[in-house]
């Protein structure tokens, strides 16, 4: 049975490792890792992910909710965003995208094993 593919998009260094470390003891093959929206659009066609963990800040011009609204009108594909915030505005915005899950930062690797169980359907 392949791995599913999962793609981290985070602008901070340190978290998208952790996430990955995370990522692949959990039996995950990581597509890549990015810190730009724009290095995001440029890539996801090539690597082709299953799923991709966005960041809402990101590098660059593009934050992660315009990127995963590029992405969904494009690919047919899962995205759980990534926050640190968890005020109301921030919030609304995610659900805007009617995304596939979102984590609040920190998470603990159950929470996201959890959420990645549900969103890909184990």
């Amino acid at each position: 049975m392949a791995k599913n593919k999962i793609a981290i998009v985070e602008d901070e260094g340190i978290v998208a490792m952790d996430i990955s470390k995370c990522l692949t003891s959990l039996g995950y093959d990581v597509a890549f890792i990015s810190d730009s929206g724009e290095k995001v659009l440029e890539i996801v066609k090539e690597s082709q992910p299953d799923l991709i963990l966005m960041d809402v800040e990101l590098k660059g011009k593009l934050n992660g909710l315009e990127t995963a609204k590029m992405l969904k009108e494009k690919y047919d594909i899962h995205i759980v965003f990534l926050t640190a915030f968890e005020d109301e505005t921030t919030l609304n915005r995610i659900g805007e995208l009617s995304p596939d899950g979102y984590l609040v930062k920190p998470f603990e690797d159950e929470h996201l094993q959890n959420t990645l169980n549900r969103v890909l359907g184990k």
